[in-house]
């Protein structure tokens, strides 16, 4: 379903934003699948001006182009070249000055640049249809009357249309929200159970009124099952043409192609109410329209101009002689229809049985958005109260009289269904405690009448625009709509499986990881748990779980680290000429807490060494170090959304630096000491990256991983090399860097470093790339050089920078 956000405040009593309108729709059910942009003529002619041309001379280098001078309301004329045979002085035309993006009907945007045509300076363009997305016209420049004003904004002259455009994905029972005033009725529900009141504008009036009875038209229907009720009225004296601009902007916001002002008045009324209407020309009607089924296999030519046999079961509108004009709610015939010629027609406005349109909408292979709509049940109380709004409107667009009393055969009533609904079942069905003055609210609001309020339920009579609705549970799903389906609370008496849910979660989670990891080259060990206890010193080993019973002296404790396993696996490789490896595993490691208790800990160790690829004729492979492997844990940790690690040298001899979240220790990044490498026989640099998996998934679960769309601006960047003391860190720079808050600096990274004597004493340079980019538009230069300035600032205040021109 297709809403135009414009069309829809028609009915709202208060304007509401776009993103939180499209918050407010998801929240009661109404899923916005989609929010773009509608504009009628592309780009919305933003920045063309209307010039008048004052002189136009032969260009002195070129024979087929001229040079003008064009008024666009500034200072200055523009100097122009234009290669148009039609370009003349004291005309009014388009102009395109510098900076302004033009957008063709055919082809890609073009932006406006000052340059030199033949020598001669050009300041802009002087604009033909085609070049602006206003026609196909490209015989010639666009020239526009006299009394078009000079300077002012094309935008203003051509009275451009801009519309936001919901796609809403409706579950198939929600007919009554296939409709602009269907969706701003619960929109105004919601407002009112959580703003305060708020109605719906109505489209209807009372200003409906026969203008005289010359073209009454005789209804009569002879399957009633089929057609409880029909509605009808005859309109004289009209003129079939294009539709106002309005009308054709309201249609194309949400995918409709105008065709005529009096099929567009349908249409419109359609996506309006959600009621479907039919015009018939008068002239193929005759005096009488007679609603019935016509035999087995009778022939019928529908507006496609393709010939169908009728099923005995298809209902169908038929003229004062018999003959089909329609397949009822379905869709129209090939001769009845309005064309250019119309001056008479009669209206209809009908509710068909669901059951009978949606059999003949299937046999014939014709899902219209009419049969779409009847298929799930249109409200039958306002056939007539729609009927009268088409009637009106157009008149307005089409002129002509209303030439007949409305017709309107209901002659069996429908009652409204009554339903029960149990305030025990309402809060034990939605597990939220409800004030019954809040229920009657919002059930009032959407149309809902309260027949009777008993202690401890409520007798509802359900509105005719809810067809869907017939036991109390639906009316539960009412009111939880309106609440906010967002809003429903998950009561603590549910309880999950903690086994369960953190063995599929942790899984999950171990899987995402594998799959990030083998994709950067990594491989998958899985070592023994049960290792040799002369890899660990005394203080280990007293934590240590020892084998009572063990098979072998090399094997006769469980693993109170990984790190060691995983060695073992490297020197193995290693010893068999596989020197350059990147692996890793998930794994347990086994503690003595206290005589007699022991502790199991999930962990994921990662280890790099050798180069990070084999020699190659190209290039060589470059040594792993440890800024690789943190660049790994960084990536990881992304990965995981915990993207705010920190990393500390810790006091440990050697390189190892202590990763910790929100002061919470996740791991340990080291390069492995000369000793433990001499315990393995391992002669080339180790590096590893030791995690407590466990903390690690406990962290990822509590926090919530969002997604935002990919932005649609091109990025800038821009380098800057500063000269700063050795001493100075990257996390230094990167500190400097946060505390000028730049919102639109999305990245940065270090790109070079250069020591030389020439630098001074104690120096060194450091080269950045910056990344700058904004969601709602492209950056200009003047924006990024302020950007750049800042951060010079900081890098002089905070570090004590020089930087290099």
């Amino acid at each position: 379903m297709t809403i135009s956000y414009h069309w829809l405040h028609e009915y709202l009593p208060e304007t509401i934003e776009p993103e939180k309108l499209s918050r407010i729709l998801t929240s009661i059910g109404l899923e916005v699948e989609s929010l773009e942009k509608f504009e009628s003529i592309r780009g919305g002619l933003a920045g063309l001006v209307i010039g008048e041309v004052l002189s136009c001379e032969p260009h002195p280098n070129a024979d087929k182009l001229k040079l003008t001078r064009v008024d666009v309301g500034a200072a200055e004329p523009l100097q122009i070249v234009c290669g148009a045979a039609n370009v003349a002085a004291g005309q009014k035309v388009v102009v395109a000055q510098i900076g302004t993006t033009i957008y063709p009907l055919n082809g890609d945007p073009l932006t406006m640049e000052k340059r030199k045509i033949r020598g001669e300076e050009s300041q802009g363009m002087i604009c033909a249809e085609d070049e602006i997305g206003l026609g196909a016209d490209h015989a010639g420049i666009l020239v526009l009357p006299a009394r078009a004003v000079t300077g002012a904004p094309a935008s203003d002259y051509f009275d451009t249309y801009s519309d936001w455009v919901y796609e809403i994905g409706l579950t198939p029972n929600r007919m009554d929200a296939m409709s602009h005033y269907g969706v701003a009725r619960d929109v105004c529900a919601w407002l009112s159970h959580h703003q305060g009141e708020a109605r719906p504008r109505s489209p209807f009036t009372n200003a409906f009124k026969t203008d005289d009875t010359s073209a009454t038209i005789q209804v009569t229907v002879e399957n009633t099952e089929a057609c409880p009720r029909y509605s009808g009225v005859s309109l004289s004296g009209l003129t079939v043409a294009e539709s106002p601009q309005w009308l054709r902007n309201r249609l194309q916001a949400i995918g409709q192609r105008p065709i005529n002002n009096i099929v567009d008045i349908t249409n419109y009324i359609l996506h309006e109410t959600g009621q479907p209407l039919h015009a018939f020309d008068a002239g193929q009607t005759g005096n009488a329209v007679i609603v019935k089924n016509l035999p087995e296999g009778t022939p019928f030519v529908t507006l496609d101009e393709k010939e169908r046999k009728l099923s005995a079961e298809d209902l169908m509108i038929c003229n004062s002689k018999g003959e089909g004009m329609c397949l009822g709610g379905v869709f129209g015939g090939a001769r009845s229809g309005v064309s250019n010629t119309t001056t008479q027609i009669f209206l209809e406005s009908a509710c068909f049985n669901p059951v009978t349109i949606r059999k003949t909408s299937l046999r014939h292979g014709l899902r219209t958005d009419a049969a779409t709509r009847f298929e799930k049940g249109v409200d039958i109380s306002q056939t007539v109260n729609v009927l009268k709004r088409a009637a009106l409107l157009i008149k307005e667009v089409a002129g002509g009289t209303i030439s007949g009393e409305i017709v309107d055969y209901y002659p069996d009533p429908k009652p409204k269904k009554e339903v029960v609904l149990k305030n025990h079942y309402l809060k034990k069905l939605s597990g939220k405690n409800y004030h019954p003055d809040k229920v009657k609210r919002i059930l009032t609001a959407l149309g809902f009448e309260i027949i009777k309020e008993g202690q401890d339920d409520l007798h509802i009579a359900v509105p005719y625009s809810k067809p869907d609705i017939s036991i109390q549970a639906d009316i539960v799903e009412e009111v939880l709509r309106i609440d906010g389906l967002d809003n429903i609370e998950i009561p603590s008496s549910i309880t999950i499986s903690p086994a369960v849910e953190q063995l599929g979660f942790t899984e999950a989670l171990k899987n995402k990881i594998a799959d990030y990891l083998v994709g950067q080259g990594f491989t998958e060990i899985l070592t023994n748990s049960i290792t040799n206890s002369k890899y660990f010193s005394e203080a280990v080993l007293d934590r240590s779980v020892k084998m009572i019973n063990n098979l072998s002296a090399d094997l006769d404790v469980l693993r109170p680290s990984m790190v060691e396993t995983g060695l073992e696996a490297i020197a193995y490789n290693i010893n068999r000429r596989n020197q350059h490896l990147r692996l890793f595993e998930f794994g347990k490691i086994y503690l003595s807490e206290a005589v007699g208790k022991y502790s199991e800990q999930e962990r994921l160790c990662i280890y790099l060494t050798g180069l990070d690829h084999e020699d190659g004729w190209q290039e060589k492979g470059q040594k792993q170090d440890l800024y690789r492997i943190k660049g790994i844990a960084e990536a990881l940790f992304a990965l995981c959304g915990l993207a705010s690690v920190t990393f500390e040298k810790t006091e440990d001899p050697g390189l190892v630096l202590s990763i910790s979240h929100n002061k919470k220790l996740v791991g340990v990044l080291t390069e492995t000491g000369k000793k433990k490498l001499q315990d393995f026989d391992i002669k080339q640099p180790v590096f590893i990256l030791d995690i407590d998996f466990a903390l690690l998934a406990s962290l990822v679960k509590k926090h919530r991983i969002t997604y935002a769309e990919v932005n649609r601006f091109p990025v800038m960047q821009r380098d800057l090399a500063m000269v700063v003391s050795q001493t100075v860190s990257y996390d230094a720079i990167e500190n400097a860097v946060r505390k000028t808050k730049l919102g639109k600096l999305t990245g940065m990274r270090l790109f070079d470093v250069f020591e030389s004597d020439k630098l001074g004493a104690g120096k060194k340079s450091m080269a950045i790339s910056f990344t700058f980019s904004d969601e709602e538009k492209t950056l200009t230069d003047k924006e990024v050089d302020g950007m750049i300035a800042k951060l010079v600032q900081s890098f002089e205040k905070e570090l004590g920078a020089e930087i290099r021109k």
